[in-house]
Order: structure tokens, then sequence, then C-alpha cells
């Protein structure tokens, strides 16, 4: 049985999800894997909406959080990415579907169009997602809490 020794990084985001749904009375599994990209942590259980929260603000922040937790202290970081009974994928689809929408909508009439307003890491999974689209751009516009992504036609 040849078990990899996880990572300080790893073991620290696990210790900290462990304390959290143990501090929050949730009965969820925790997994967390690693890669050369960075450290993925998943929990998996009934009613982890309170984890998710609005808008997945509580997960982004629990996101942020084992970020720091993982690398304090240390130059050479990697991207920490936790995730609740597959919110992110869901979550991903629906931003995936909107700026799908948006972009036919720029080719169709050659005009700008800002999506609702989202944070960055709603944001990041855009610009991502539309990066090598032919005949658009993106950028992102305004001051948080309000700020948006705006798909526009490319400068050509």
């Amino acid at each position: 049985m040849s078990a990899r020794r996880e990572s300080e990084a790893a073991a620290r985001v696990r210790r900290m999800l462990e304390e959290i749904v143990d501090a929050v009375g949730i009965d969820a599994a925790i997994e967390v894997s690693e890669d050369e990209v960075g450290v993925h942590a998943n929990l998996d259980g009934e009613d982890l909406g309170l984890l998710i929260g609005r808008h997945g603000q509580t997960i982004d922040a629990i996101q942020h959080l084992a970020y720091r937790v993982a690398y304090r202290g240390e130059e050479d970081r990697k991207r920490v990415t936790v995730d609740a009974a597959g919110y992110r994928d869901r979550r991903a689809a629906l931003l995936q579907q909107d700026a799908d929408e948006a972009v036919e909508e720029v080719l169709e009439t050659g005009e700008a169009v800002a999506l609702d307003a989202m944070n960055a890491v709603e944001r990041r999974v855009v610009h991502e997602y539309l990066r090598d689209r032919e005949g658009i751009e993106t950028y992102s516009e305004g001051a948080e809490p309000d700020r948006h992504l705006v798909v526009a036609p490319a400068d050509s």
C-alpha cells in the first residue's frame, strides 16, 4: 500500500476544513488532493448550503482562508480550490451559459454587454472561459461589490 504523504499545505487545508465542519456541526466527508496546479478540497454530504452560503459567498470566504492557511509564510504558492457538493461546477455552468448568451448578443448587435455583478472568482471563470473566443474581448468594470464583467466586440 503506497499512500502518498500529504504536503504541509494540503494538511493545513484539511485541518482547517475539519475544524469548520466540526464547529458548524455538519456531517461532511472531506477530500483533499494536490497536483501541479494547486490544492483541491471537496466537501461532500447532506445540507451543505450553510457552507456554500448565499451566491457562494461562504464557500468563497472559506477558499480564501484555505489559501492563506495553506501557504502562510511561503513564497512559492499554488491555487487552492474549495468546493462543496459540486457547487463550483454547477455555478460555472450557469456562468458559461450567461457568457455564451452575451457573446451571441455582442456578435449580433456589435454592442457591448455587461453581465450581472459577480465576485472575483466568478469573473475569472468567465474571463478564462471566453479567453479564446473570436470577435470579442472581456474586461471588468465598476467597484466591488458591483464590479461586473463586460463582453465587447474585439478591437480589429
